[in-house]
């Protein structure tokens, strides 16, 4: 049985004034579909179903696997995410009374009735979600032999589930976590440190749950989908070592708390215990599927592209590195198309998905990936002239939330940045067109967020229930003009 009820739709700020011309229209058509697709009320209603009393799950990958509820004493529920209020919403309402309590802890609260959906904070650890995961950690604890453990694990659950180590502090973790995220590292980096100044990530909250069976239920925000990495792995054996995590830092130029490096230190010299790893007793009976991704939202946004006449290109779900970069190559992509019709023939829409990230220098401005990312392609198709021409870019985080700004992330054209002779977007006058050299400087800067404030191409969702990364959709109309598309 599986219950739709509360399916979810994403509302855009300003909607009809970025959706002006069909190309637009269709790249904020394309990333909405994305995000709602990957929404946990549809996620559970596709993915999990009940049959006989066993929970049966349904992976991205397509494969199943299947608990059998009526074996265990107890179901408890604990989780951490973006995602983690919505999609424990939507267990409930499939399981319902089977459900015998739980938490979990989120920044984007919900209203239950058996699991309880605490407070928390993301990107950056406080103290709500330091108390939040220590009543999680508690809850699996408790859980006994003859319990099922079901983790809801989401994207954001590495910050939203902070647990401090022994002799680590929050504001140590807060500190190394700043520092981590301005310094460009993968994710898979950022959580080989937190690993290893956590109690619960890295295998702790299996290892506290033992032993009790787990279940986890991940939405991957992270490429490749490996359960080790998406939320910090609190379920999963942890391949890295306190010698990953202080390599990290020392390849990415990353200062760090006394406390921190005193721990990392201890690790690597055998004084401190390691994180579990693959055959700890520990994941006994302990297994995650991961049942939405990237990939789920990139199907989404395929077909609302081919249902317009479009031709649709998934050029990645896996595109990582400098935002700015990464956007150079999808803005050469699209030349190519509107040029030589490879690798598609216009009209034509290309997605990707990932995660790119941002290095910062001394006094960045505000912005996110997603906003570097569309300031610099609406830079590079300004510039390139009538093979620039006609190409709409959205770009945007799927948990609305680019960087920590209010934005989820941006829609632009060629015709934002003075060069390519588009003339103004609309006769409302809409939105400001960007002089070259003010956007070029506002890119050096990383202070993307006021440039595309003030020329109003920001997209503003609020929270959206979900994270499954980064989604871009670039639209690439069958002639010259933005206004001209195939509908």
């Amino acid at each position: 049985m599986t219950d739709r009820s509360a399916d979810f739709s994403v509302t855009v700020a300003d909607r009809d004034r970025h959706a002006s011309d069909p190309a637009r229209e269709l790249a904020l058509d394309c990333v909405t579909a994305g995000i709602e697709a990957a929404h946990p009320a549809g996620i559970v209603a596709d993915a999990l179903s009940v049959e006989d009393g066993r929970l049966v799950v349904t992976t991205v990958d397509g494969e199943t696997a299947s608990r059998d509820l009526d074996a265990y004493d107890r179901v408890v529920v604990v989780g951490a995410g973006n995602a983690a209020g919505h999609f424990a919403a939507a267990v409930e309402r499939l399981l319902g009374d089977r459900i015998d309590g739980g938490a979990v802890v989120t920044d984007d609260p919900v209203e239950t009735e058996r699991i309880a959906v605490l407070p928390g904070d993301h990107p950056i650890p406080s103290e709500a979600g330091v108390e939040s995961a220590r009543r999680v950690r508690s809850v699996a604890a408790d859980a006994g032999e003859s319990d099922l453990v079901i983790g809801l694990i989401t994207g954001g659950g590495s910050a939203l589930l902070a647990a401090p180590a022994a002799g680590v502090g929050l504001d140590d973790l807060r500190e190394t976590t700043d520092a981590l995220l301005a310094s460009g590292a993968t994710i898979a980096e950022i959580n080989a440190v937190r690993k290893h100044l956590s109690a619960v990530k890295g295998g702790g909250l299996a290892r506290a749950a033992a032993p009790a069976d787990a279940l986890g239920l991940a939405i991957s925000d992270v490429t490749g989908d490996d359960p080790s990495v998406i939320a910090s792995g609190p379920l999963s054996p942890d391949p890295t070592t306190y010698a990953d995590a202080l390599g990290v830092l020392d390849r990415r130029g990353v200062e760090v708390p006394p406390a921190v490096e005193k721990r990392l230190d201890r690790g690597v010299a055998g004084e401190v215990a390691e994180t579990p790893k693959p055959g700890d007793p520990a994941f006994d009976g302990v297994a995650v599927r991961v049942v939405a991704s990237a990939r789920t939202a990139l199907n989404a946004a395929r077909e609302v592209a081919a249902a317009r006449g479009y031709e649709p290109l998934v050029l990645s779900s896996r595109v990582r590195g400098e935002a700015r970069e990464a956007a150079k190559t999808h803005a050469a992509v699209a030349e190519e198309c509107r040029a030589a019709g490879e690798p598609v023939e216009p009209p034509a829409v290309v997605l990707s998905a990932g995660e790119v990230t941002v290095t910062l220098g001394d006094d960045p401005g505000r912005g996110g990936p997603n906003g570097e990312f569309a300031l610099s392609a609406a830079l590079e198709l300004a510039g390139a002239g009538p093979d620039g021409e006609g190409v709409a870019v959205a770009s945007v985080d799927t948990d609305g939330i680019d960087g920590s700004t209010d934005a989820a992330g941006a829609l632009v054209d060629e015709r934002l940045v003075a060069g390519n002779g588009g003339g103004d977007r609309g006769e409302s006058g809409e939105s400001d067109r960007l002089d070259r050299e003010s956007a070029a400087r506002a890119l050096d800067a990383h202070d993307a967020y006021p440039a595309l404030d003030d020329a109003g191409a920001l997209l503003r969702t609020g929270p959206t229930g979900t994270n499954v990364n980064d989604l871009r959709a670039v639209v690439i109309s069958s002639d010259g003009a933005s206004s001209e598309g195939t509908k």
